[in-house]
């Protein structure tokens, strides 16, 4: 701080001498005020605001920081000091460089200080590469970089197209670059083509040719909107800090990534940005990227003309050739009237031989007929042998049928006697009798027998029907004496008892 800053700032302390009295009684035999830490830092900071108000710092990035609200916080140094930077997010979103770790530049701004840290620290405005020295140490340090991840690899580039349908050109609409493409297209090859409008230089630059080429790639084939066949990224000629668009990773990577064949297009030829080592092909000027997207209309038709006229001479020279063996060939030839004759002699002479074979084949077979025919049984024989054969086997079954009958007669005999002997009916003519209820099921003791049950007697030659007057009792119980009644008359029925 120079020593008149130094006076002006002990004179607004003075002033406010007077102010603060009633903070409190100086100490005896010291007349100098008492300040708050508040009013100090503030008079501190609007010192420092009105005397370095507007100013450029030359130094190195370090400790750059991106905070999450998109202001971005960094230090300037060089060999023997140290400032604190910040930039607002407003201000970073303008600036035409992203800026680095270890990039020498110069920033432009004011310097405040931060009373919450008893700091100092500058509020950048812009933000330039300090030097063209330094500008190319961070082109060849990139370089190296992209270099190293595989983005300039001659495997990575494409093939151009012989004859595109569509060309997008992503360019300035309203340099002389696109009337200079579009012109040398129409004198060669016209072609549908399709520009998208970005910024080529300054704010922004960047992110709009990045995000022009990544819009054609995301067209989709057959689409509303045709997807080109080819992309042409073109500027004009400027200073390295011009072209420095073109030099941004977000560029080159968008370049590197594209599906679609690219031609670069920027600068004159002795201009060199990163994305000509990321593109299919590079091109010295504009002009010269139209001149190898399409071939010359003029020099095709010719060249097809040229070739069409070779072909034709060819063919008729390989037919003149073929006409010629043709020729050659015919003379080694019969002549078909001879040759149909004598065809026509071997055939007669063919069905004569036939005829004779056919005779003589014919009297063999008959005689080979007649030989088997003897050795043949005749039919009647064969019918009498069988039915003599027949006869004597019905015999047979019939002595066999009439056996088994009188076998089967004399066990059914046997079988019926020995079913009479156990039969509940010769017991009853030994004078028993078989006792049965109602339902035709036998009574075998006593005890099954109820008073008033009906039953039914059964003799040898025939049934009585009978009603008790008692309960049945065992075999070795003593049987009550039944009261003398008189006897009833005697009915047709008759009674058990």
């Amino acid at each position: 701080m120079t020593s008149c800053t130094a006076r002006a700032l002990y004179h607004k302390l003075s002033d406010s001498m007077t102010k603060n009295l009633e903070n409190g009684p100086a100490i005896p035999g010291d007349n100098r005020p008492i300040f708050s830490v508040s009013e100090i830092s503030q008079a501190l900071k609007r010192s420092v605001e009105d005397n370095f108000g507007n100013v450029r710092v030359k130094g190195e990035i370090s400790g750059l920081k991106r905070a999450g609200s998109g202001h971005i916080y960094l230090a300037l140094k060089d060999a023997d000091a140290l400032i604190d930077g910040v930039m607002w997010r407003g201000t970073a979103q303008k600036l035409s460089l992203v800026p680095e770790d270890g990039m020498e530049v110069i920033a432009t701004g004011r310097l405040t200080t931060y009373p919450g840290r008893s700091k100092y620290q500058i509020v950048i405005e812009s933000l330039e590469i300090a030097g063209q020295g330094a500008l190319l140490k961070l082109l060849e340090d990139r370089r190296r970089k992209l270099l190293a991840e595989g983005l300039f690899d001659p495997e990575r580039k494409r093939a151009l197209p012989f004859l595109p349908e569509v060309i997008g050109v992503v360019t300035s609409p309203t340099g002389a670059v696109i009337r200079d493409i579009l012109h040398r297209l129409r004198d060669r090859f016209p072609r549908h083509v399709l520009i998208w409008p970005v910024l080529v230089q300054g704010d922004g630059a960047a992110a709009q040719i990045a995000a022009a080429i990544d819009g054609f790639n995301r067209l989709e084939a057959g689409g509303a909107v045709p997807r080109p066949d080819l992309l042409i990224v073109a500027r004009g000629g400027g200073s390295l800090e011009d072209l420095w668009a073109f030099n941004e990773e977000i560029v080159v990577r968008a370049v590197a990534a594209s599906a679609i064949p690219l031609i670069s297009a920027v600068g004159h030829e002795t201009d060199t940005t990163l994305i000509d080592f990321a593109s299919d092909m590079r091109a010295p000027t504009p002009t010269a990227a139209a001149e190898i997207a399409v071939p010359v209309r003029g020099e095709l038709l010719l060249r097809l003309t040229e070739t069409g006229g070779r072909i034709l001479r060819g063919t008729t020279r390989l037919l003149d050739g073929w006409i010629k063996d043709v020729r050659n060939l015919a003379r080694n030839l019969t002549e078909p009237q001879r040759i149909v004759e004598e065809a026509a002699q071997r055939l007669d002479d063919r069905v004569e031989r036939a005829a004779r074979a056919m005779d003589v084949l014919l009297d063999a077979r008959a005689a080979k007929l007649a030989r088997t025919a003897a050795q043949l049984t005749t039919p009647q024989h064969l019918i009498r042998l069988k039915t003599g054969r027949f006869d004597t086997a019905v015999r047979d079954a019939h002595r066999a049928i009439k056996a088994l009958v009188a076998e089967r007669t004399t066990a059914l005999r046997q079988a019926t006697r020995l079913l009479d002997g156990v039969s509940y009916q010769r017991v009853l003519d030994r004078g028993f009798a078989l006792v049965t209820n109602m339902d035709g099921h036998a009574i075998t003791d006593a005890a099954s027998v109820n008073p008033g049950m009906e039953l039914d007697i059964r003799f040898r030659d025939g049934a009585v029907a009978a009603v008790a007057t008692g309960a049945g009792t065992p075999s070795d119980a003593k049987p009550k004496r039944a009261a003398k009644k008189s006897t009833p008359p005697r009915d047709k029925q008759g009674t058990l008892l």
